[in-house]
């Protein structure tokens, strides 16, 4: 007899997995960042969440066939459009989301693995616009994004800086990617 589980993911829609794993399997959510300093300011973007207007780092969610740093590089640029070229990987993360049911929302317990890769940006592309969620962006002093810690989407917000302030760098090929990735 197969096992079948009901899981609530992060929409709220309910899936039916099932087999003899199904309520041991555990995906996180996989999420990618770019970690930009500039004259000693960070670059952060300012976006509409369901908890309000929140300060992130440039980020968001992996797409199917694409790598960590490339899906870095194309978050950035919708969230800011600015070109972000990718230098070295700051850090994997792991963080945790927790949210109560609320106004007709269903609850929401998410853990999400992100990618933070540190990197330069071009100028602002005038042809482009900010991705709906993002308001605008910001440059801010590491000690303004350590104030304003109690507007961050996530912990990881700070923490990407802060290790990036403290030297973290490891090399992109760090990250490899099978050639069946694209097939």
């Amino acid at each position: 007899m197969q096992a079948v589980a009901t899981v609530t993911h992060r929409t709220g829609a309910p899936h039916l997995a099932s087999g003899p794993m199904a309520d041991l399997r555990w995906k996180p959510s996989v999420t990618v960042a770019a970690v930009v300093e500039q004259g000693g300011r960070f670059l952060l973007v300012e976006e509409l969440t369901a908890d309000g207007l929140k300060l992130n780092n440039p980020a968001g969610h992996l797409d199917p066939g694409e790598t960590p740093e490339q899906g870095a590089a194309r978050e950035c640029l919708e969230e800011t459009t600015c070109s972000f070229t990718p230098q070295w990987l700051v850090g994997v993360y792991l963080a945790r989301l927790q949210r109560p049911a609320a106004n007709g929302q269903p609850a929401d317990d998410i853990t999400y693995l992100r990618f933070a890769y540190g990197g330069s940006v071009g100028a602002p592309d005038p042809t482009r616009t900010l991705d709906a969620p993002v308001q605008r962006t910001l440059w801010l002093t590491p000690d303004e994004v350590r104030a304003s810690a109690a507007r961050h989407r996530s912990p990881l917000v700070l923490r990407c800086i802060e290790d990036h302030l403290a030297g973290m760098r490891h090399p992109l090929g760090v990250v490899g990617a099978d050639p069946s990735l694209w097939t």
